[in-house]
């Protein structure tokens, strides 16, 4: 008897980034409860970490390539930041109008109390697993995204 042919809901990459927009919707919905009570969404969150991760080296345009986002999404959240003394734009010596993004002294604090919350989280949501699965299954996704950066065959003939 012939195998039932794969369709687009039992494809190993299609049950394997379904998994991951579940997911995506579940960490987001996890940082804004976590996050809420420090005046913070996830979506600043997010960007505050790329901040911090990049030490302040990079413009508005970097943390966005670097995160996947829209760069005017960025930017909005960057300005509402800076608004609001968690974010400072600095100058930046490779280029006139595109301002370094920087914490505050009031924005690393913030984010250093997120991340207080999240690692306790962290620690939550990897008990009890076999040491490296969390390292393998990182490395997995890391890979289906490079390979996602490759040109994409879309099917089309010319």
């Amino acid at each position: 008897m012939k195998p039932p042919a794969e369709t687009v809901f039992t494809h190993p990459a299609s049950r394997l980034a379904l998994e991951v927009f579940r997911l995506n919707g579940a960490l987001i919905a996890a940082g804004d409860t976590l996050v809420a009570p420090l005046g913070l969404t996830s979506a600043r969150w997010q960007v505050m970490g790329a901040v911090a991760e990049a030490g302040g080296g990079l413009p508005v345009s970097g943390i966005a390539r670097n995160m996947g986002l829209v760069r005017q999404s960025v930017q909005r959240i960057a300005d509402e930041l800076e608004a609001e003394g968690i974010f400072r734009f600095a100058p930046n010596p490779h280029h006139r109008r595109a301002k370094l993004v920087q914490l505050t002294e009031r924005g690393t604090a913030l984010f250093e109390e997120a991340s207080a919350r999240w690692l306790a989280l962290a620690n939550t949501l990897v008990a009890g697993l076999a040491p490296g699965e969390i390292e393998h299954a990182a490395g997995l996704l890391q890979s289906f995204h490079n390979r996602l950066r490759l040109p994409i065959d879309n099917g089309e003939t010319s």
